[in-house]
């Protein structure tokens, strides 16, 4: 699961392969099938644990911060991290850029991706008294699609100092705190 979550997030769904994967870690592709019997099932399955580990990385970094604001800092760093590992993507950005090709059963995972952070952010967000009522959504929403699309501009340069510069003028702006 984490070979094909490290190969999903450099090259996504469609970089999958059996036979690739079973090479890079030592087995035969026939024991993959064994416990995923299509690229679908493996697909949905390293999806779904994906957005759920990251939801559990989101509620520590909610429950280690001192304030809301503090949680709302740090997000960014949770996407900065898949750059730092060989220049990679978050697995869920990349199969959203794959969405029309992508079996049902991925793209509902790939979803709960998106789901789970605009509710830890309108969360985060209304904690933190930022913005209130109808607005928690969309501001929760644009802070996500933000940080993911700096994450996809520091990629396509393979710089990471890009991804810094361009969540450091999201603060500037006033989209994160400072």
């Amino acid at each position: 699961m984490t070979a094909a979550r490290l190969v999903a997030q450099a090259h996504g769904y469609n970089g999958l392969n059996f036979r690739d994967l079973a090479e890079d870690v030592g087995i035969r592709a026939a024991s993959i099938y064994h416990h995923f019997p299509s690229k679908a099932s493996l697909a949905e399955a390293v999806a779904k644990r994906y957005w759920q580990d990251f939801a559990a990385v989101l509620e520590d970094l909610l429950a280690k911060s001192h304030d809301p604001i503090a949680a709302l800092r740090r997000y960014p760093e949770t996407f900065r991290w898949a750059l730092e590992n060989e220049n990679r993507m978050c697995l869920s950005g990349f199969m959203a850029a794959e969405y029309d090709d992508l079996p049902e059963t991925v793209r509902k995972e790939v979803q709960a991706f998106t789901d789970v952070n605009v509710a830890w952010l309108s969360k985060v967000l209304s904690a933190a008294k930022v913005v209130s009522g109808k607005k928690v959504e969309s501001r929760a929403r644009a802070i996500f699609a933000a940080v993911a699309g700096a994450q996809l501009l520091a990629r396509s340069r393979a710089d990471i100092t890009v991804y810094d510069a361009v969540i450091n003028s999201y603060r500037a702006a006033g989209l994160l705190p400072e």
